[in-house]
């Protein structure tokens, strides 16, 4: 098939979703297909791939990438176009961060009570809003396109804020590389990341993997630290990514900021837990990354990728991402050394049904439900009598 993915970046430094499309390009080429990119900016060494790459001035506006996408995208003669959520001129729009609106009113939460009314009716006026506006109205228009929720809670977002019918999404779940995050890599690198964090064998080390730190819940996460640690627990926190930062003193001097880092295995290797009390993440990668590792996992119930787990099983989920104590009573547990072990070993169980190379295979499926649904109607746009059987 000749297939295009639209992206404003592909470039996996930048974040999950350049870091989902580049390695799915690259399975499509390894598949025998041909790969169209239509982006603003592409990483250098992925050209050498093979993808045939459209490049396009980078807008001024997210309309003004879209505008000048499907100009683009208008030249080439492809079997499916796929847009990750920057444009509107596809067949398939799986939008990486979820429902925009539905994002907008979870971070409203991030916001005291009083302000959130005031925040929905100013939005209106501001001009980044009006750009939004005028991207989402068609990207959610009713044509033919198929949507892609990478877990239940953005399926339901998309029809409860978008209005689409159910029949037009298909629900496709990330999938991690069980290979690069798995277990296995504890012996090489658990130690001397320890060591480097300065944090001793009988320490729990909880991690996380974040850039926005209030959307990711972070604030909550180092104020449970902090209540564990002064209950006398031997608790210590990494938070991985966003900036590097002395020692939080809130959380009693217990947490080393690391700072962003190019490959986040090495902190799963070292970690006991990987604990994200996100405000919103449609299918968290990061998540399904210390799953595979074999961490036990604690998130909130708005995170997609939680929808996975069993609570009790594989890890928790908290209701309140701001709540620090009911996060702390979901970390308790996680104290026993027998607790996390089983749990760690439910958890690479379900990273196993979970792999990249399923997430894959879910979406060409999707391509081809787009390509028998155009056979069927250029079958049935033939004459009649071309249709017919000879007598």
């Amino acid at each position: 098939m000749k297939i295009g993915l639209v992206i404003e970046s592909l470039d996996p430094a930048r974040g999950g979703a350049e870091q989902w499309t580049s390695q799915f390009a690259q399975w499509l080429l390894a598949a025998g297909h041909e790969v169209h990119v239509v982006a603003a900016h592409v990483a250098s060494h992925l050209e050498r791939w093979g993808l045939v790459v459209h490049p396009i001035e980078p807008g001024r506006s997210r309309t003004a990438f879209a505008v000048a996408a499907e100009l683009q995208l208008d030249k080439l003669s492809l079997d499916v176009i796929h847009d990750m959520g920057s444009g509107w001129h596809c067949d398939v729009f799986q939008p990486h961060g979820g429902s925009r609106r539905a994002a907008f009113e979870q971070n409203l939460l991030l916001a005291p009570a009083w302000t959130r009314p005031i925040k929905r009716r100013t939005a209106a006026w501001l001009p980044r809003y009006r750009d939004f506006q005028q991207l989402v109205n068609r990207q959610y228009r009713a044509d033919d396109r198929l949507f892609v929720a990478l877990s239940r809670m953005v399926a339901n977002d998309f029809v409860r804020y978008h209005h689409l019918r159910p029949d037009q999404v298909r629900l496709v779940y990330n999938g991690v590389d069980l290979a690069r995050y798995s277990p296995d890599h504890r012996p090489a690198y658990r130690q001397a990341v320890r060591k480097r964090l300065s944090v001793r064998d009988d320490e729990l080390l909880l991690v996380v993997v974040a850039h926005n730190f209030r959307l990711k819940g972070v604030p909550t996460l180092l104020a449970a630290a902090g209540r564990l640690a002064a209950e006398g627990a031997p608790v210590r926190l990494a938070v991985v990514g966003g900036k590097r930062l002395p020692q939080q003193r809130a959380a009693g001097g217990i947490t080393s900021f690391v700072g962003p880092v190019d490959d986040a295995g090495p902190y799963y290797a070292a970690a006991d837990v990987y604990v994200q009390p996100t405000y919103y993440d449609p299918c968290s990668l990061v998540l399904l990354e210390a799953l595979a590792s074999g961490l036990p996992v604690v998130t909130s119930r708005f995170n997609g990728a939680g929808e996975l787990l069993t609570p009790g099983v594989e890890g928790w989920l908290v209701d309140d991402p701001g709540d620090a104590a009911e996060l702390a009573g979901r970390l308790r547990p996680l104290l026993d050394p027998a607790v996390r072990s089983a749990m760690g070993v439910a958890a690479r169980k379900l990273a196993l049904a979970h792999s990249f190379e399923r997430n894959c295979r879910e979406m060409l499926a999707v391509y081809q439900e787009i390509a028998e649904r155009r056979r069927r109607a250029a079958s049935f746009q033939q004459p009649a009598t071309s249709r017919l059987a000879p007598s």
